[in-house]
């Protein structure tokens, strides 16, 4: 007897408005039980060419050099399922610094959309301009810095679990 060759099936995670690449990677990786590099297999670049599952664990740190190819983000897009276009708006914008650390966020954000918006970690990014206030490098509570988005699994700091959106109290106004 033969094996079929049997397609997976995936989990569709859908994007939040604003969201960082990184913090959409993690959330569908997890949904799907995969791994960057099996992630990479998928998209179909990881298998010949090693080095391009790595694209995709550095894209969830915030390592965009080189940027992400066209053909590297709709490849992408089909495994996905979200259009390339919308990847597109989950990167740094052409031209635009980028922080890769340390990882920041706005409690008050996060509150309303429970994700790491892109917009963060800009190099010209100081404060959130929707609440007016300072972005947090660290949880106020105990010191420890942000892991990166794609590992942020329950919305909490990982070393004393206090929750994002509680850390706005301790934000400062810009």
């Amino acid at each position: 007897m033969e094996a079929l060759d049997i397609e997976p099936w995936l989990f569709r995670v859908e994007p939040f408005e604003g969201e960082s690449i990184s913090h959409f990677l993690g959330r569908f990786r997890r949904a799907n039980e995969l791994t960057p590099t099996g992630l990479g297999k998928m998209v179909g670049l990881g298998g010949a060419m090693p080095s391009a599952g790595f694209a995709y664990a550095r894209w969830e740190k915030f390592r965009f050099n080189p940027p992400p190819s066209r053909q590297q983000l709709e490849a992408l897009a089909v495994v996905v399922g979200v259009e390339s276009d919308r990847l597109v708006q989950m990167l740094p914008p052409p031209g635009v610094g980028m922080k890769m650390e340390p990882i920041r966020l706005c409690g008050a954000c996060y509150a309303q959309s429970p994700c790491h918006k892109i917009e963060w970690q800009f190099k010209a990014t100081t404060g959130c301009d929707r609440h007016s206030l300072r972005l947090l490098s660290e949880c106020p509570n105990c010191g420890a810095r942000f892991k990166v988005p794609a590992l942020w699994v329950d919305g909490w700091c990982q070393r004393c679990f206090l929750g994002f959106a509680e850390m706005v109290r301790y934000q400062k106004i810009c």
